[in-house]
């Protein structure tokens, strides 16, 4: 009981680490004009992300080696740097509709970027053979809550920032990605 009670605690620890990606992200990406349903969904589609990607990386970590996942975090990083970019980018364009935009297509690459790093992750759990089911339920779980958080206080700033949310926003994005790379 000690044991399972162990890796709980470590695997709650590592999904709210990795899903403060998703809280940061969602920060940024809250300073769009969201819809609260808007808000759910993206959430549970962080959520969802955030399990098939470990899901994934813990099969291939029983196949592959640790350096993959160093390779998973940089694909991760570019991505958030091209989103935030693209971001700033139209922000400053008033007639431009922004390419990124959390719904469609743009909510697919938005929990990509975010959720590579639960690949990773799911890489070295993989290799050290831990309990699939409780790493998915940790992760999807704190990933989504975690989003809904972020996404919520971006639109709050949002309304205090006006036109220049959606830089900030692109610029965390950018930071954040700048600091997977590095």
């Amino acid at each position: 009981m000690g044991a399972i009670l162990g890796e709980l605690v470590t695997l709650l620890l590592m999904a709210f680490a990795l899903g403060m990606d998703a809280f940061s992200v969602g920060l940024g990406m809250g300073m769009f004009r969201l819809s609260l349903r808007q808000i759910a969904k993206i959430g549970i589609m962080i959520g969802i992300f955030h399990v098939w990607m470990p899901l994934v990386g813990m099969i291939a970590g029983r196949f592959l080696s640790e350096q993959f996942g160093a390779i998973a975090s940089y694909l991760g990083g570019g991505l958030l740097i091209l989103l935030g970019i693209q971001m700033v980018r139209s922000s400053f364009k008033e007639e431009e509709e922004s390419l990124i935009a959390p719904v469609g297509k743009g909510l697919l690459f938005f929990a990509f970027g975010v959720s590579l790093d639960s690949f990773s992750a799911g890489l070295t759990l993989g290799i050290y053979g831990a309990k699939t089911i409780l790493v998915l339920i940790c992760f999807g779980a704190v990933a989504t809550m975690l989003t809904w958080l972020g996404l919520l206080l971006g639109r709050r700033v949002q309304g205090w920032l006006g036109q220049y949310s959606e830089a900030l926003g692109g610029g965390i994005l950018l930071a954040f990605g700048l600091k997977l790379l590095f």
